[in-house]
């Protein structure tokens, strides 16, 4: 079964850095498009960026264009997301999420935390 399981979030200060992983399983993972969510409680789950299956196209929302990048390695099935210059307003669950025949898979998140 498809499965998706991240790691990597913690508390960091602003300006700071993090590395997000995705490690999946299940599915032919160079075949598909993955991405990145992020969610605050209370508010509604948002798309934060993604990657192609070959890794050769990636897309950013503009409010982490310039500081995040996403990458994946696909003899690991794996895919990243390199956080830099790191703001308040980057805090919440990190999600990964891949669909497959109709169906979003999601992981069980990892929590950033930006805080002085």
């Amino acid at each position: 079964q498809v499965q998706l399981v991240e790691s990597g979030g913690g508390l960091v200060q602003p300006g700071g850095s993090l590395r997000l992983s995705c490690a999946a399983s299940g599915f032919t993972f160079s075949s598909y498009l993955l991405r990145w969510y992020r969610q605050v409680p209370g508010k509604e789950r948002e798309w934060v960026a993604h990657i192609t299956g070959s890794g050769s196209r990636t897309n950013y929302a503009g409010s982490v264009k310039g500081r995040f990048t996403i990458s994946r390695d696909n003899a690991k099935n794996t895919v990243y997301l390199q956080m830099n210059s790191l703001k308040l307003e980057d805090t919440a669950v990190y999600y990964c999420n891949v669909f497959i025949q109709m169906r979003d898979y999601w992981g069980q998140g990892t929590q950033v935390t930006i805080s002085s």
